[in-house]
């Protein structure tokens, strides 16, 4: 199949818009003992918040923020690990669970924020692009077509193809493609995808215009 790319804009980021919503602040607040708490105004829930975060030890914070965004998908043992793993290392970039990093991402940040650098940085990278199906191929547009897409126009030192070649060239299933890519939006012009920097970052996009000739996986 072939896809023919326009990049209209590359945004790295520090925090993605909408991460955390009135209901999630309100939870929190509750969890680091600061309950009852009547405004409905996100940015002073989130000051409190903020506040009621830097009032506790980095690591005891951040197990009560892991435990409420993925006590259903980590045992407490890997919990309390990553509680203090993240002061450290970018854990959004190295968890060995590629579908967690875009939570991870919005844990880090929120915590990095309220602690004013305690915690290590990340970045995401948001791309805004159209793509056009060419010589009749798919235009049911999915994560693994745009990542293989993308992948025929980024820096040949680029993680993704380091890591995912066998994927890339489909003689494998692109399963991690759904994680890799952590938002993928119809635009009225296009398209919008979100992911980590760590896995495309802007300075290793090579072209705003390319065509991409991209195999997909089909089971024998």
């Amino acid at each position: 199949m072939k896809y023919a790319i326009k990049i209209h804009k590359i945004s790295t980021v520090d925090e993605l818009e909408n991460s955390w919503n009135i209901d999630d602040y309100k939870e929190l607040l509750t969890l680091f003992e600061l309950p009852d708490t009547e405004t409905t105004d996100i940015p002073e829930l989130r000051e409190l918040l903020f506040m009621a975060i830097a009032d506790k030890e980095p690591s005891e914070a951040a197990r009560i923020v892991l435990e409420y965004k993925l006590s259903d998908t980590l045992n407490k043992g890997q919990l309390d690990s990553l509680s203090y793993e993240m002061l450290v290392d970018k854990i959004s970039e190295e968890y060995p669970k590629i579908e967690l990093h875009c939570s991870l991402f919005k844990i880090n940040q929120l915590l990095y924020k309220a602690f004013n650098g305690t915690f290590p940085s990340a970045k995401a990278t948001i791309v805004d692009f159209e793509i056009t199906p060419l010589l009749n191929s798919d235009a049911n547009i999915t994560k693994e077509i745009v990542l293989k897409s993308f992948a025929k126009n980024l820096d040949s030192h680029n993680i993704i193809l380091r890591l995912f070649n066998k994927q890339l060239t489909a003689e494998e299933a692109f399963e991690e493609a759904d994680d890799i890519i952590w938002s993928l939006q119809k635009k009225e012009t296009g398209y919008r995808l979100i992911t980590s920097d760590y896995f495309m970052s802007k300075d290793e996009f090579l072209q705003p215009e390319f065509d991409a000739k991209i195999l997909l996986f089909e089971e024998e």
